[in-house]
């Protein structure tokens, strides 16, 4: 059983090691529950060439860096983006590199979502108001009639 995940390894305690992951690798069924996310959300996400797990026949074992680029995929989606701008932005990663392009690029569509995301705020917040004055009208028509028909 999974207990925790540093930097450079996961810990590894409890009656269920003998069945964990090799050393610096979490099983797929762990990483799931740790996200809140299915199996098939993460077999979606290998598909789509978002995630590339290590193989031991049939069971998938997450990396560190399998991990990070996770916790990317699911905040990029959490504030709008495409999972076809998220592979975007992860595939200008460069190991070792100084990723300029990519931070140019993750930078730029940040701004732009953030832009979106301020409008379709915007646009609640006037839903939300004519729906109230809408709840105040229907209340004070339906407490009239109330009324007239008391007297």
């Amino acid at each position: 059983m999974i207990v925790s995940i540093d930097s450079n390894e996961a810990a590894i305690s409890g009656a269920d090691a003998d069945s964990a992951a090799p050393q610096g690798y979490v099983r797929i069924g762990e990483i799931a529950r740790t996200y809140g996310i299915t199996l098939r959300t993460l077999r979606f996400y290998e598909d789509k060439g978002l995630l590339e797990p290590k193989r031991e026949g049939t069971t998938r074992l997450y990396s560190e860096n399998d991990i990070k680029k996770l916790k990317l995929i699911l905040l990029g989606r959490k504030v709008g983006f495409s999972l076809r701008e998220v592979k975007h932005m992860l595939d200008l990663y460069a190991p070792g590199g100084s990723n300029i392009k990519q931070l140019k690029v993750a930078s730029d569509k940040a701004e732009r979502q953030l832009g979106r995301l301020i409008k379709q705020r915007e646009l609640i917040e006037e839903s939300i108001d004519e729906l109230r004055k809408a709840i105040e009208i229907g209340r004070a028509k339906l407490a009239e009639r109330q009324s007239r028909l008391q007297n």
